[in-house]
């Protein structure tokens, strides 16, 4: 057998059990709640790590509308990808604008559970290649729920339970509009810019005029 033979024999076998056990690691966390992320494990040697895990029926529909018109208006509508959303993003980031991103929900969930931090082709190819994964194994109400429970919110701070908790002194069931639209609202960057400043405050009211005006619905609940 010649050496291009071989390699490409163990690159075949390679790519199959790549396959096989991100798609058996990915079954399986359709019923196991994740437990630590990579960027969890990051800022546990800056911060004290608080995290509560809850079900999305113990999550208000208020957070979870939040979030869907702050990072994701068509959640309910595509399959993990927003194509409109990237040829937008393409087009504006070409043009030379400021830099806009378009991960769906869906996106960021696959990238938060299973992935690193950093930005590089192949981390890019291994969350494209996951979130088609969990788009197809859990559905959009467990991909919103291992969303909400492992997103960051704060120094230390992962999920919408322990934000609630912390700057609301309540539980996330309990979240009203205008308290779910402002922890939507820092979400971009939870560290830097935290619940109380100019950016937060204004994306917040962005995102409370859409879920009070523009119809958006919790689809997947029907």
């Amino acid at each position: 057998m010649g050496v291009f033979s071989l390699i490409r024999k163990w690159v075949l076998r390679i790519l199959f059990w790549f396959v096989v056990l991100s798609f058996l690691w990915v079954l399986a966390l359709k019923w196991i709640n994740p437990g630590t992320t990579l960027l969890m494990k990051s800022r546990a040697s800056e911060y004290p790590i608080k995290k509560e895990w809850v079900s999305l029926e113990n999550i208000s529909q208020n957070m979870q509308l939040a979030v869907i018109c702050g990072e994701d208006q068509n959640y309910c509508k595509h399959w993990g990808f927003d194509i409109k959303a990237i040829k937008a993003a393409a087009e504006n980031n070409l043009k030379g604008g400021k830099k806009r991103g378009a991960s769906t929900i869906s996106q960021q969930t696959a990238k938060n559970v299973f992935l690193w931090e950093g930005r590089s082709w192949i981390r890019k190819g291994l969350e494209v290649w996951f979130t088609a994964l969990i788009e197809l194994l859990w559905g959009k109400e467990r991909i919103m729920e291992v969303y909400l429970n492992v997103i960051e919110t704060g120094d230390g701070l992962f999920g919408v339970e322990a934000a609630a908790q912390t700057y609301y002194g309540k539980p996330a069931a309990q979240l009203k509009k205008v308290e779910a639209a402002r922890i939507a609202g820092l979400l971009p960057c939870p560290v830097t810019c935290g619940l109380n400043s100019q950016f937060t405050l204004r994306r917040s009211q962005l995102i409370y005029y859409a879920m009070t005006r523009y119809g958006i619905t919790l689809e997947y609940l029907k």
